[in-house]
């Protein structure tokens, strides 16, 4: 079996595309449909068990992948990282900004360390990936970048770190959008919703108990699986987002919209798209299908 991207195959042959946080989740996906249209994936993380598999399962599906370690956090770890693949690989043409993580916690019990801690990694670490990516390759070849977000539009209650995280990228991504714009440089987020991820699993107590319940609050009545995520950002890289620059894309059937004011009715007619060959399903969603 091979990805199912509705994409042609050869949409990004001869381009290198750095996904940090490649190892798993969405990232993995995301590797996966860019390497199946083509494109030579340098994956980025921390563990590098983790990325070292899935560069494996991209080769095993007659993709191109490399992956490096790297704690995107670290201003001179991203500033060698960046011109080693340069390097190695030539220009960088597209960078996928998914790295990112967070844990569940009301705001009058983080503490600073904590609330930092989840700034960096959602927020600085992208900023400097992106900035280092641009200053020392697209500034000159021109390129796409995509950040991600999450649904914060009317606040996150319970991950305010994040939240606070995320809504500085969506800044963030007006801001380079702009600014780079002269170079050829287009930056666009997407902002995903509740996805069916494995990122799912690592949750615990009360906030695990009430997933598989989250699908009643989405117009469409049901959870995103990893390839719409991927589509949109293989979208946002793809020469037919060439005038798109400075978006954020929601990805969240709509469940960020609208107040309980209005009901939501019963879904019909709701099919989602599913196009990963090695998906899974998380564990806390098994049987509640």
């Amino acid at each position: 079996m091979a990805y199912d991207s509705i994409f042609r195959t050869d949409l990004f042959a001869g381009q290198n595309i750095i996904v940090t946080g490649g190892g798993s989740g969405i990232g993995r996906c995301t590797a996966h449909e860019l390497a199946a249209l083509g494109a030579h994936v340098i994956l980025v993380g921390r563990k590098a068990d983790k990325l070292k598999a899935v560069a494996g399962e991209i080769v095993e599906d007659g993709g191109k992948a490399d992956w490096s370690t790297c704690d995107i956090r670290e201003e001179e770890a991203v500033m060698h990282l960046v011109s080693e693949l340069i390097r190695k690989h030539g220009p960088i043409h597209g960078l996928v900004n998914n790295a990112g993580g967070q844990y569940p916690s009301p705001l009058a019990s983080i503490n600073q360390k904590g609330f930092e801690t989840v700034m960096r990694t959602n927020l600085v670490g992208g900023f400097l990936m992106a900035r280092e990516v641009f200053n020392q390759s697209m500034s000159k070849h021109g390129g796409a970048i995509v950040n991600m977000l999450a649904d914060m539009w009317g606040g996150m209650p319970g991950m305010g770190h994040s939240g606070a995280a995320r809504s500085g990228m969506d800044n963030l991504t007006k801001t380079s959008a702009f600014e780079w714009g002269y170079a050829g440089v287009r930056v666009n987020a997407v902002a995903p919703g509740w996805i069916a991820s494995s990122g799912m699993d690592t949750y615990e107590g009360a906030f695990k108990a009430v997933i598989p319940t989250l699908r009643e609050h989405v117009p469409l009545k049901r959870i995103g699986t990893e390839s719409e995520v991927s589509a949109a950002i293989v979208f946002l890289l793809s020469p037919a987002a060439a005038f798109i620059s400075g978006s954020t894309l929601r990805i969240d059937g709509a469940a960020s919209l609208g107040g309980r004011a209005w009901p939501i009715h019963k879904a019909t007619n709701s099919e989602s798209y599913n196009g990963f060959h090695r998906a899974y399903l998380p564990d806390v969603l098994k049987d509640k299908e």
